[in-house]
Formats: C-alpha cells, sequence, structure tokens
C-alpha cells in the first residue's frame, strides 16, 4: 500500500515540476500516512485539527501547562493529506510563484510534515497566523522554553539544511 502511494506522489511530484533531486539534496524523509488520526483540538469555527494520538495527547498537556504560566496556545494546522498539501502547491504554481521560491514555503506533497500527523502550526491570540511576529510572542518564548519537555521541537529554525524560510510557529513532535 505504502509502495504503490509513494509511487503515485513520485508522479504527483514530476506533475508539479519538483525534482526528486531537490528532495533528496535537502534530506527530507518521506511522512507515511499515520495508522490513525484523533481530534487534537477543535477551533471557534468548529474545524478539528488531527494529529497522531500521541502527539494529540502530548499537545493537550502542553497547552495545560502553557495555560498555568498565563499563556494561550491554539493550532492553525495540523494533519493534511496529500491532496491538500498538492492543492497548495498548486495555488502557488497558479499565482505564478518559481518552484524554487515554492520550495522555501511550502514542502513537497508526501514530505510534508503536517502528513505525518505529528506536526503543528501554533499561535497565540492577537498574533497573525503563520507569520514571523510569532518569534516575539510570549507564547514563542514559552514553547522555547517547555516545548522538548512534551516531545515538541521547531522544524525550521532560521538557516535550517531543508532550505524552508524560518517558522517559528511550527512544531513537531518526535516522540
Amino acid at each position: 500500500m505504502q509502495d504503490s502511494n509513494q509511487e503515485r506522489i513520485h508522479l504527483e511530484l514530476a506533475r508539479l515540476g519538483i525534482p526528486m533531486s531537490w528532495i533528496i539534496d535537502h534530506g527530507l524523509p518521506f511522512h507515511p500516512m499515520p495508522d490513525e488520526l484523533v481530534v487534537a483540538e477543535t477551533d471557534a469555527q468548529g474545524r478539528d485539527y488531527l494529529l497522531i494520538p500521541d502527539a494529540a495527547q502530548a499537545w493537550k498537556r502542553m497547552k495545560d501547562a502553557a495555560v498555568q504560566d498565563d499563556i494561550a496556545l491554539e493550532i492553525v494546522s495540523s494533519f493534511r493529506t496529500i491532496e491538500r498539501q498538492i492543492e497548495i502547491i498548486e495555488n502557488k504554481i497558479a499565482r505564478n510563484m518559481p518552484m524554487d521560491v515554492i520550495l522555501t514555503l511550502s514542502a513537497p506533497p508526501g514530505y510534508s510534515e503536517h502528513h505525518s500527523g505529528r506536526a503543528i502550526d501554533i499561535n497565540t491570540p492577537g498574533c497573525r497566523a503563520t507569520e514571523d511576529e510569532f518569534a516575539d510572542t510570549p507564547a514563542y518564548r514559552w514553547l522555547e522554553q517547555h516545548a522538548a519537555d512534551f516531545g515538541f521541537t521547531l522544524s525550521y529554525p532560521r538557516n535550517n539544511t531543508q532550505g524552508f524560510i524560518y517558522e517559528p510557529w511550527h512544531w513537531c513532535y518526535q516522540r
């Protein structure tokens, strides 16, 4: 099953114009579809954010600990399907964005940590979602000090080897 899924993804990568050599050169691992996903959080608009069970439990513990320190954390993105990641890339192509720029902003389908069910984009009230300004918030400083205690690490620090822009909001569960 995973092999046929990987073959399908390689065909999509070719169709999108994403060279496998770029993926290899940047050391991106393939993320198979998780076996199980659960609701980690539901936002005010009723949108469910899905994670693998261990990551969802760790998120809830981390969010509760942050509240104890008067820090509000919220998920703004979590699990994404392969189809959603393809759509994200296609939308950028439709806006005539060059592929070398797209690949600093979005991982190729199948190679996004969001597809693993372990990655979350985090925000805090009063901050625009998925913007650098998150790095200047008390929430980000709290995450820097405490996220590892719950198994989360910052995936894309400044000058990361994967070639992505700095994403202070993107954290991935590693246990």
